[in-house]
């Protein structure tokens, strides 16, 4: 496989060691405002992955430029390591436009869903849809996120809300590990929603996703993880417990939806199943953030459907004083955020969250894989890690990134240690 080598970066961002000979795969609290920069670059990427780089005062290449390599010049551009978005819905059918003239019209998140609308409208258009049709819409999201930047993803279910159709949408997300040059993560999902039929008997639901569907994900071996939505008018606390137990059981590690319309218990049941992530977090106090201090589960904070949906934002600055991690992803999803740009998300975290521009990046890369178990191959530019970058625009620093929130910047995208056409 021949090389990449990139020249005169205007900006190398993001530049640590390897995690594996530091131990260290991610940033918390006061960590999170120190970005690694260099300027005036290189960067060298040879059969997949990061071979070497530093300032072009120590370039080795002035004369002897390894046969077959790719030269780009990056004058005046910076270089990230590609985005790691760790929670998106993108596996649907069609589009929930109405519910957003619903909202604009006063009802809320709940009413809509109590009308039959939100994750029970997706449910069923996506049952209705065949699957390599559901595959078709899922690849045009897919080669959107790889223009935004974005190089591994997280996919979860939960618009099935049926055996068949949960594993109709996993083998969707297998497709899209296999065809496309994103890194996948699968989580399945069936505790999103309680459907119609089940109405009054949540718990013959539980039952259904315990003793069938997650059984069917091990063994079939669709997902490396289980969620749960544990919140208000959802799925309980109890009923958390037993998914999650039945996860760990068939070696599937625990997430968890939690705390984003009210104080749910989703928190402290994430991290007392070990979660790898609990995500949204928006009504979270001094108990949640003792227990996530004191935890190996990273918080996942989700700004666009905050937006979106016109609540309160998740309290950022106090979790990061708090001595906490935070990552931050774009929840890409028909009803709650119809958006997968982490460029603008890091705009919302740092505008409505007060999160700086150094602690956004941090949380959509290095944070991000760790969010995915990714941290020893992807999120930071380290000798030995996957070669996943992109180069952008002309651009003065990488705080323009976010500054100039709706100007397309992504120039050139490597994934994998190859340049990638869409």
């Amino acid at each position: 496989m021949s090389g990449i080598l990139i020249e005169n970066i205007g900006q190398l961002i993001q530049v640590r060691q390897d995690p594996q000979k530091t131990g260290k795969s991610y940033c918390a609290g006061q960590e999170m405002d120190g970005l690694p920069v260099i300027n005036n670059a290189w960067l060298y990427i040879r059969e997949g992955l990061i071979d070497g780089f530093g300032p072009m005062e120590t370039y080795p290449y002035r004369e002897d430029i390894p046969v077959g390599t790719k030269i780009i010049d990056a004058t005046g551009r910076c270089v990230f390591p590609s985005f790691c978005d760790c929670h998106t819905h993108i596996v649907f059918s069609g589009s929930r436009e109405q519910e957003f003239s619903d909202k604009i019209r006063g009802l809320t998140y709940r009413e809509i869903a109590a009308r039959g609308g939100g994750i029970l409208n997706s449910a069923s258009l996506l049952q209705n849809t065949p699957e390599d049709e559901l595959y078709r819409q899922t690849m045009e999201r897919a080669k959107e996120l790889i223009r935004f930047g974005t190089g591994a993803v997280e996919i979860k279910s939960g618009y099935g809300l049926t055996v068949e159709d949960e594993m109709k949408m996993l083998r969707v997300v297998r497709r899209i590990a296999e065809e496309t040059p994103l890194t996948v993560k699968a989580t399945f999902l069936g505790a999103h929603a309680v459907p119609e039929k089940y109405k009054g008997r949540q718990s013959e639901y539980v039952d259904l996703i315990v003793e069938k569907m997650i059984p069917q994900v091990a063994q079939e071996n669709l997902a490396q993880y289980v969620d749960v939505f544990c919140e208000t008018g959802f799925f309980t606390v109890a009923d958390t417990e037993r998914i999650l137990t039945a996860a760990l059981k068939h070696g599937l590690r625990p997430k968890v939806h939690a705390n984003q319309m009210d104080f749910s218990g989703g928190v402290q049941t994430g991290v007392a199943y070990g979660a790898i992530t609990v995500d949204h977090l928006e009504h979270t106090g001094p108990e949640e953030w003792d227990l996530l201090a004191g935890s190996d589960t990273m918080p996942v904070l989700l700004p666009g459907s905050t937006f979106y949906l016109d609540m309160d934002y998740a309290p950022a600055r106090e979790m990061i004083s708090r001595g906490l991690p935070i990552a931050l992803a774009s929840n890409y999803n028909p009803g709650s955020c119809p958006a997968g740009n982490l460029q603008f998300m890091m705009l919302l975290a740092c505008l409505k969250m007060k999160m700086t521009p150094a602690e956004a990046v941090n949380a959509v890369t290095l944070n991000g894989a760790h969010a995915m178990d990714l941290s020893f191959n992807l999120g930071s530019i380290a000798v030995g890690k996957i070669g996943n970058v992109f180069i952008t625009r002309p651009i003065p620093s990488y705080e323009y990134f976010i500054y100039a929130f709706t100007s397309p910047l992504v120039e050139t995208t490597i994934l994998n240690g190859k340049i990638t056409e869409l």
